[in-house]
């Protein structure tokens, strides 16, 4: 069961690195000058196709993990690791890739309440 929570947790993480590149890689791609000609329809097309690619990992993800099929955790425990995995991602990805973006002492305490959450919803 155990090895199932791992492998819950390393898809989301896959599906997190898809998703935030779907949500905000196009902002990068736009600056590099490498799609800012683009139609609006074509960069929401692009992101929906790097997003199938996210949904392969989540669903699986989901699946394996929740307890009801033989997983580790609550629907409640996996959203909630989802989050923070998400929040994760997207400061690693914002902060390596756009300049200007940087962490501060709120974005710090956001974390700490996120990490909070985590223990809180693992409780018994």
């Amino acid at each position: 069961m155990m090895s199932q929570g791992v492998y819950s947790i390393l898809l989301l993480i896959v599906s997190n690195v898809f998703m935030t590149f779907a949500w905000y890689g196009h902002l990068k791609l736009q600056d590099a000058k490498l799609i800012d000609n683009w139609p609006l329809i074509m960069v929401i097309l692009f992101s929906w196709g790097i997003a199938l690619f996210e949904y392969c990992a989540q669903v699986p993800a989901n699946r394996m993990g929740f307890h009801g099929n033989g997983g580790p955790f609550t629907l409640m425990q996996l959203k909630v690791i989802q989050e923070v995995i998400t929040l994760v991602v997207f400061t690693l990805f914002s902060t390596l890739l756009f300049k200007g973006e940087s962490l501060h002492w709120n974005h710090l305490a956001a974390f700490l309440c996120l990490i909070l959450a985590v223990y809180f919803v693992f409780m018994k």
